[in-house]
C-alpha cells in the first residue's frame, strides 16, 4: 500500500510538472496590474507595488537589444503586435521588464472595413485567442489594442473621421478582455490629442481603463492638451521621441528637415521633463520612448534610438540618466550641426552637377575618445508612408570623393533629389549624426 501511495505520489508530480512546463502559465502565476489612484496621483500597481513606468516601444524585427534597456535602467517595453510574443517575454521574464501586451488590429487607414461584419467577426475571434494564451503570464502589464485607430486621411492630408463602428468592435474586445481576464487594464492608442476623436471612441468606449495618447513635438504640453479635453480618465504616452517629420519645416521642394542627432536628444529630454516628469495632473501614468530600434521612417535614423549596426545614440544616455540618476559611463558622441556648402539644411540646398562641394559636421566626443566619420549620400524616399507602415529605404548614391574625414568633399551626382548623411563613432559602440537634403538641378 504504502508503495502505492508513493507510485500515485510521484506519478502526481510528475504531471503537475508536465503542465507547469508544456508552454502553458498557471492563472496563479499571473501579476495582479491595477490603476489606482492614491492621494489625488494615479499609478500601475504590480501584485500590491507601485509601478514607476520607465519604457520603450520595442518592435522586434526593428531591433530588441533587451540587454541595453535593462543596462539603461528600463523596465518595461509596448508591443504593436503579437508576431514575435513568445520571444518578447522572455526576455521579459529574464529581465523583470513588464510589457504593454499590443494586439494588431485592422486600420481603415490600410484598408480594413469595419462595415464588414463577418471580417470584424474574424478579427475579434483572434484577439480571443491572444488574450487566452498570453492573460497569465506574470510579465504582461496591460493590454493595448490596436494603434492610431484614429489616423485617417482625406485626399489633400487632412485629417478625416474614422467610421464609428472601429470603436464599437474595441468595445467589445474590451468588454470580452474585462470578463476573461481579471488582472490587467486596457487601453487603445489615439495619434495625437484631438478632442474629437476622443469624444467619438469614448462614447462608444466608456469602459476603457486607460486612454492612450502618442505624442511627439505635443508631449512638452501634453497636460494642458488632456486637461482641455475634460477626460478624467489616467493617460499614458504610449510613443514619444523626437519631432515628427510633420512637426519639422520643409524644403521648398517638400522633404522634411531632420534634427541632427545633439539637438534631437536635447529636444527629448526637455519634453519629458515638461510632459512627464513635470506632470502635475496626477492622471499621466508615464510613458514609452519611441524606438528601442532602427527604422526607415523618411530617413534611417529620425526615431530609432539605435543605428542600423546597433550603435546607440545620445538619446539613451538621456533616458540612462533620467532612469538610474547616472549617465552610462561611455557617452555617445556630440553632433550639434551639419552643413553643406557652407548652408544649414533649412536654407534649401541646391547645387548643380558634376561639380565639387563639401559637407562639415562638427561633432566631439564628452569622453575624449577618437571618432570617426562615415559619409553616405542616398536618393529620397520615393513612397512616402502614413502610420507607421513599412517605409522602403531609397538607394544610396557612389559619388567621386575628395576628402573624406569631418569635412566630406565630393563631386555631385545627376539632376535629383538626394539627402547627405554624417555617421560619426566613437569606436566604442556609440554614434551620432545628421544629415541635410539637397536637389541637384543646372
Amino acid at each position: 500500500m504504502k508503495s502505492y501511495t508513493k507510485i500515485m505520489t510521484l506519478t502526481f508530480f510528475i504531471c503537475f510538472s508536465l503542465f507547469q512546463n508544456n508552454g502553458k502559465i498557471k492563472a496563479q502565476e499571473a501579476s495582479k496590474v491595477v490603476v489606482k489612484q492614491i492621494e489625488g496621483v494615479y499609478k500601475f500597481y504590480v501584485n500590491d507595488k507601485k509601478f514607476d513606468l520607465k519604457g520603450v516601444g520595442i518592435n522586434y524585427v526593428d531591433g530588441h537589444d533587451f540587454e541595453a534597456l535593462h543596462q539603461a535602467g528600463g523596465n518595461a517595453f509596448r508591443t504593436w503586435g503579437t508576431k514575435n510574443v513568445e520571444k518578447e517575454l522572455e526576455a521579459a521574464k529574464k529581465y523583470g521588464f513588464m510589457v504593454a501586451l499590443g494586439i494588431s488590429l485592422g486600420k481603415e487607414l490600410w484598408g480594413f472595413d469595419y462595415n464588414d461584419e463577418e471580417a470584424v467577426a474574424k478579427q475579434l475571434k483572434k484577439v480571443k485567442s491572444i488574450v487566452k494564451k498570453y492573460k497569465d503570464h506574470p510579465n504582461v502589464l496591460c493590454w493595448v489594442l490596436g494603434n492610431e485607430l484614429n489616423l485617417l486621411f482625406n485626399e489633400d492630408g487632412s485629417l478625416k473621421k474614422v467610421n464609428p463602428k472601429v470603436y464599437d468592435a474595441v468595445s467589445e474586445m474590451v468588454d470580452y478582455i474585462h470578463k476573461e481576464d481579471l488582472y490587467h487594464p486596457v487601453t487603445t492608442t489615439f495619434a495625437g490629442v484631438i478632442e474629437d476623436h476622443l469624444e467619438v471612441a469614448l462614447k462608444r468606449l466608456p469602459q476603457l481603463d486607460i486612454i492612450s495618447v502618442q505624442v511627439y513635438g505635443d508631449l512638452e504640453r501634453v497636460e494642458e492638451l488632456m486637461k482641455n479635453t475634460g477626460i478624467s480618465k489616467p493617460y499614458m504616452i504610449t510613443e514619444f521621441g523626437p519631432r515628427g517629420f510633420w512637426e519639422m519645416p520643409k524644403t521648398d521642394w517638400n522633404r522634411e528637415i531632420e534634427e541632427v542627432s545633439g539637438p534631437k536628444a536635447d529636444g527629448i529630454l526637455n519634453r519629458m521633463e515638461k510632459g512627464l516628469i513635470g506632470n502635475t495632473s496626477g492622471k499621466c501614468l508615464g510613458g514609452f520612448a519611441f524606438e528601442w530600434g532602427q527604422k526607415q521612417e523618411r530617413t534611417p535614423t529620425w526615431y530609432g534610438m539605435f543605428h542600423k549596426d546597433g550603435s546607440q545614440t545620445e538619446t539613451i544616455d538621456n533616458l540612462t540618466k533620467l532612469w538610474t540618476g547616472n549617465y552610462p559611463k561611455n557617452r555617445a558622441p556630440r553632433v550639434d550641426s551639419i552643413m553643406l556648402n557652407g548652408k544649414k539644411s533649412v536654407q534649401n540646398i541646391k547645387l548643380k552637377p558634376n561639380q565639387k562641394y563639401t559637407s562639415k559636421v562638427y561633432a566631439y566626443d564628452h569622453d575624449g575618445d577618437t571618432l570617426t566619420y562615415k559619409w553616405v549620400i542616398s536618393k529620397e524616399v520615393d513612397i512616402r508612408s502614413q502610420g507607421g507602415e513599412k517605409e522602403i529605404e531609397p538607394a544610396t548614391v557612389d559619388v567621386k570623393i575628395i576628402e573624406n574625414d569631418d569635412a566630406f568633399t565630393f563631386i555631385t551626382p545627376e539632376e535629383g533629389e538626394y539627402r547627405i548623411f554624417a555617421y560619426v563613432y566613437d569606436g566604442k559602440g556609440k554614434a551620432g549624426g545628421g544629415n541635410i537634403p539637397f536637389l541637384v538641378a543646372n
